[in-house]
């Protein structure tokens, strides 16, 4: 008994910020610069007071109304992010009560980031495929704009808020999910961190007094060492990528298309050329989203399917990588 993606939503909120609002913002830069430097023209923004669980929920109810399956059928619930709705109880049973999913459904948080989605295929791949979950649902939603000071234009053009809903079945054609690779450097935590968001860190006055021009910044604040970040990627990915195709058995020709976590253009491109990937078989899928986190690799497969890129037969490999540091990577059969 096999498992696959079986169908996939997603949600963005109404708000965008452009190139052009970034630049009257900060006029040193150009939406040229901008655009280079990320691939991204527009990204979305959580109004103030909704959480990520809040597009989570949007996602899903979203989902149910695009897609023929009934709540009931729901066996499994699974929410990713990395901004809970509180330290108790877990998010995802707050969020099995609000869709209206049975009570007779598991509901399991999974405090992730930029892997989440991989991270979460495997675990609702090993749900079904032992026979304990027949239709499983995995949210991923995520806000990063909400701890991003005001004046960080790096991080401010590069990350986007948004949610995906994304079920797994049984398989009962030849759609399936591969095998995995994992990977963690706990060494780079510091390099992407919130600070002042959990109990090693917590939120003083001090704190709330130095970023009172933000509104208090009261979830945390995101700090990334970008130069870090890029060599981490660059040496990670190739290498897991190579991993994950010989623990499948294939060759990298045997690849449909690639779709990576959704990090930012030049990032994406200089892995696209180290790994010697056409570009007809690498999907890129965030210039009017920006990075959305977890969501990302949910929202790129959403549209390759959309444009046709990526078809019923096609093998696709996944790759994430970031925060934490992380990484995993399988492939997909659709």
């Amino acid at each position: 008994m096999g498992a696959y993606i079986k169908a996939i939503s997603y949600y963005l909120p109404e708000e965008v910020l452009t190139n052009a609002d970034l630049v009257r913002i900060f006029p040193q830069l150009t939406e040229v610069e901008i655009f280079r430097a990320t691939g991204i023209r527009k990204r979305h923004i959580t109004p103030h007071g909704i959480i990520g669980s809040d597009l989570a929920y949007l996602s899903a109810i979203k989902f149910f109304d695009e897609h023929p399956i009934k709540k009931k059928e729901i066996d499994f619930l699974l929410f990713c992010t990395h901004g809970s709705d509180y330290n108790g109880p877990s998010s995802a049973c707050i969020l099995q009560d609000r869709i209206g999913l049975p009570n007779h459904c598991g509901a399991m948080d999974i405090p992730y980031g930029c892997t989440g989605f991989v991270y979460g295929t495997a675990i609702a791949k090993s749900l079904i495929e032992s026979n304990l979950a027949k239709n499983v649902l995995l949210l991923t939603s995520d806000i990063p704009t909400t701890v991003i000071r005001p004046e960080n234009h790096e991080l401010r053009a590069i990350f986007g808020d948004g949610a995906a809903c994304t079920l797994f079945s049984i398989s009962k054609n030849n759609s399936s999910i591969g095998d995995f690779v994992f990977g963690t450097d706990g060494r780079g935590a510091k390099n992407l961190i919130v600070r002042n968001s959990g109990r090693r860190e917590p939120v003083t006055m001090e704190y709330l007094e130095k970023n009172s021009d933000a509104g208090g910044m009261l979830n945390g604040t995101m700090e990334m060492n970008g130069a870090e970040i890029f060599i981490f990627a660059v040496k990670v990915v190739p290498t897991m990528v190579k991993q994950v195709l010989e623990k499948n058995n294939l060759q990298q020709d045997d690849i449909d298309l690639f779709i990576f976590h959704q990090a930012s253009g030049f990032l994406l491109e200089i892995l696209r050329k180290k790994l010697k990937i056409p570009k007809e078989n690498f999907f890129v899928y965030l210039e009017n989203v920006g990075n959305t986190v977890s969501a990302t690799i949910p929202i790129a497969l959403k549209e390759a399917i959309k444009e046709g890129k990526a078809k019923t037969g096609d093998k696709i490999l996944l790759a994430g990588f970031g925060i934490g540091y992380s990484w995993a990577g399988t492939v997909i059969q659709l």
